[in-house]
């Protein structure tokens, strides 16, 4: 199970032979007796070659499992039909006329055990000699025929670049390459209506489709008579290869493109076989045409050149296949994870002709652009962002901070914002923004490629969690820690009910989530241990990512890239504060857990001091209607009424300020605070509306506790004071306000911190994550563990029940041996019911 200090796994190495005995045996030597790799099964299939094939493998390599088919399952068969035979978590599939080296395995499996995401590993495959090129990378073309780059040229001659790293690529070669049993499996393996040619172009864009990757490594070396069986059996002037490469070009392409590519590429793929092969039996393509002069009657049979046959024959054979290859279709598009656009990197050159006909080429050149194939593949991906929040002119937090996501990815993708809210006003966006109920939900979510939701969504539209769509799951906001002191008003069985109801809602999306954005440092650590908790943090998704920061990423609330300009009036002119008094803006909502009361104390006392002292609240009623008033508010406000300081010294404006005015109070403000209470709510929180203060560049007074609070410590961005402590907010609030060298200093700190904190900045690795996304390691189809421990066998289970028998009876002497003997009795007795 181990060479030095690394587990392997059980590799299955399947050959299939067809009246190549010679070269079967030698293949088969080689992987028994030079391969170092100690854990190996290696499966030879004969397809039904007749003659003594099978009897001469059987005896010049008695260890190897033969599996002899009835017919000629052809390539894709054969390898399939081993593969149903192997005991491996590893799957190798090597041409019968190829050697592999004596690190080839290893290499592979080193590779696979590195990376989770790794489906397969395409070998560097060179000639048999090791100086030609096999297979060093691999492009398709727009019109579906895969093709092996640098194929036939001398190693020397290409870059070392190209043949030297690893790399992604789209397919490995059937030649020689690893695939995970379980993924394999998941795929149906090859597609065996393909027989041979291009069943590993179709497996390898299928994987990638899935969101798998195929990994060429270099170390993982192979050589290859190519060819060297099909020559046994064929010859090229049949035009049975090229009859089965036009075909399976246009099944694979027919299978695996979008629907929108697909309506473009296929017409144009079809019309360019025809040219294709007339080009290649030089047939004169206007010896019917009337067009081209009237000549005498002829009613002979035209000769057709075998090569031109096997073209029209080709498309002939496509139409016949396409029932099925259309149940097929619907099986890959509804799998898909990634778009046409996402694959294009590993495409090499979609344009590349292929073949240097002179007439083909012209074809080539007219149906590009005929058919505006140079822009097929670059469809926009869909992103759609749902968020529980009102979107109107004054907008909360998530409504906000979505607004945004769409705003920033539009560019780049198409994009819907949709709240599940009843009130959508928007302001004009550059992207489509409609309310959706529950039911309205199905489209949207099918449109899109990848879905970035809020709050309860997940909730709303439960199809998501057993579906392949990406999943961003956008959890700046503990909902739960949030709902610990909102609910303090509630009866103990209620609060204790929708607290589990809240803590289910996060528990379903960090079970389901590809991706998830939190707002701090201190979150991160929050999250990562929910994901612990519940079990996300397997050691599959761990060996993807040992940072996890492909999965949870840090994406704080933001600000506008452009500093804040006056549009209109702000609340001086609106309250009636007069120019030169000092006004300090409380920028959020109020709520349960913040603490206005100490500062409306502090501002009582401060006024003593500073009689041109004011304090502002931005917006006392939240402007979604489903989000219930909070007592606090209500108590801010009699407070303020009690130490008669309503008007004069506090002011409440009733309704949020438009989210586009927001910047006139802003600009008319001479420093910002936020106050909270000492608990785990404040740990964890994110106060976003304070992103505001850095923005119109406002000295910052804050209550210790939460990341801001480290923020304005670390960058001396303000004053943070302790919990609940009215001299001491007092006192801050004065040096932020009057202090004029102290605030000057503040606004020239924070202007070069607020770069770090625009929407652009905040959001990059949400952007990044869009523009190559992929699904969670743990989330990917087929998925299974590498290395399995063989089972105990005859002694090894002797000696195993015996030290338990003696630790029983350790434990608890002579009952606790028997009450284990029992339960295991049970167990036995379950399992066999």
């Amino acid at each position: 199970m181990t060479q030095g200090a690394i587990l392997l796994p059980l590799v299955s190495v399947i050959v299939v032979n067809y009246r190549g005995a010679e070269d079967t045996i030698t293949c088969l030597r080689a992987l028994t007796s030079d391969l170092d790799y100690s854990r190996l099964e290696v499966i030879c299939v004969d397809n039904a070659s007749g003659g003594d094939d099978a009897a001469r493998i059987k005896a010049a390599v008695p260890d190897v499992q033969l599996i002899e088919s009835a017919e000629n399952l052809g390539f894709a068969g054969g390898c399939n039909l081993g593969a149903r035979h192997a005991q491996g978590s590893v799957l190798a599939f090597l041409n019968n006329d190829a050697r592999p080296d004596a690190n080839w395995a290893r290499a592979a499996v080193a590779a696979l055990a590195a990376d989770p995401t790794v489906a397969a590993v395409a070998s560097k495959v060179v000639d048999w000699e090791g100086t030609g090129v096999d297979f060093v990378d691999a492009g398709l073309t727009w019109f579906g025929m895969g093709y092996k780059r640098h194929a036939g040229s001398p190693l020397a001659d290409v870059p070392a670049a190209e043949h030297e790293s690893a790399k992604d690529v789209l397919f490995a070669t059937g030649s020689a390459m690893f695939v995970r049993a379980g993924v394999f499996a998941e795929l149906d393996g090859f597609d065996e209506r393909f027989f041979m040619f291009y069943e590993d172009v179709d497996l390898g864009w299928r994987l990638n489709l899935r969101g798998w990757r195929v990994r060429y490594v270099p170390e993982s070396l192979a050589y290859h008579r190519h060819h060297a069986t099909m020559s046994e059996v064929d010859a090229p002037e049949t035009g049975r290869e090229t009859f089965l490469l036009e075909r399976n070009a246009l099944a694979a392409l027919y299978k695996n493109v979008s629907d929108e590519t697909l309506a473009k590429v296929l017409p144009a793929a079809l019309a360019l076989a025809i040219r294709r092969a007339t080009a290649r039996g030089e047939l004169d393509a206007t010896q019917l045409d009337l067009g081209h002069g009237v000549k005498p009657v002829e009613t002979a049979p035209v000769e057709i050149p075998r090569t031109t046959l096997a073209g029209m024959l080709a498309v002939d054979q496509f139409v016949e296949l396409l029932p099925s290859l259309a149940e097929s279709r619907k099986a890959e598009q509804a799998a898909r994870v990634r778009t046409d656009a996402d694959l294009i990197p590993l495409l090499r050159k979609a344009l590349e002709p292929a073949y240097p006909l002179p007439r083909y080429l012209a074809a080539h050149e007219i149906l590009v652009e005929a058919f505006g194939i140079e822009s097929v593949f670059g469809q926009r991906r869909k992103i759609l962002v749902i968020t529980g929040d009102a979107i109107t002119e004054r907008m909360a937090g998530p409504a906000i901070r979505a607004w945004n996501i769409a705003t920033i990815l539009a560019p780049e993708h198409d994009v819907r914002l949709v709240t599940v809210n009843p009130l959508a006003a928007p302001p004009p966006a550059p992207f489509p923004v409609s309310a959706a109920r529950k039911r309205d939900l199905t489209e949207p979510v099918e449109w899109a490629d990848i879905v970035i939701l809020q709050g309860h969504v997940l909730e709303m539209a439960p199809a998501l969690k057993d579906s392949n769509k990406l999943v961003v799951c956008d959890i700046y906001d503990p909902m739960h820690l949030e709902l610990l002191e909102q609910g303090k008003s509630a009866p103990d069985e209620q609060r204790a009910a929708d607290l589990a109801g809240v803590t289910r809602v996060l528990d379903a999306q960090l079970e389901r989530g590809d991706f998830f954005l939190c707002a701090s440092q201190r979150q991160r650590h929050f999250w990562l241990g929910h994901l612990a908790a519940l079990g996300r943090l397997t050691p599959r998704l761990y060996d993807a990512d040992p940072t996890t920061q492909s999965l949870l990423a840090v994406v704080p609330f933001g600000l506008p890239a452009e500093p804040p300009a006056r549009t209109g009036p702000g609340l001086r002119a609106t309250l009636n504060i007069a120019d030169t008094d000092h006004v300090v803006l409380w920028a959020g909502g109020v709520y349960s857990w913040f603490d206005p009361l100490t500062l409306v104390n502090a501002i009582d006392r401060l006024r003593r001091r500073q009689p041109d002292a004011r304090l502002v609240f931005l917006g006392m009623k939240h402007p979604n209607p489903e989000v219930a008033e909070m007592d606090i508010g209500a108590q801010t406000m009699r407070l303020a009424d009690r130490l008669g300081l309503t008007g004069k010294h506090v002011f409440f404006n009733e309704h949020w300020v438009p989210y586009g005015e927001r910047q006139n109070w802003l600009l008319d403000a001479d420093c910002g605070v936020t106050t909270h209470f000492e608990h785990v709510e404040t740990t964890f929180a994110f106060r976003t509306r304070v992103l505001d203060y850095l923005w119109a560049g406002l000295p910052i007074v804050t209550t210790d506790g939460d990341a801001f609070a480290d923020l304005v410590r670390d960058e001396r961005l303000g004053v943070v004071v302790p919990a609940e402590d009215e001299e001491a907010l007092s006192e801050a609030l004065e040096r932020a306000m009057y202090d004029t060298e102290f605030a000057s200093a503040c606004k020239e700190r924070i202007a070069k911190v607020a770069e770090r904190y625009t929407w652009p900045q905040a959001l990059a690795p949400l952007v990044e994550y869009c523009r190559n996304p992929r699904p969670a390691a743990d989330r990917l189809a087929g998925a299974a563990d590498l290395v399995v421990a063989d089972p105990l066998r005859g002694s090894e289970v002797v000696r195993r029940d015996l030290a338990l028998v003696r630790e029983y009876l350790a434990d608890g002497g002579p009952k606790e041996l028997a009450r284990r003997v029992a339960g295991r009795l049970k167990k036995v007795a379950r399992g066999r019911a």
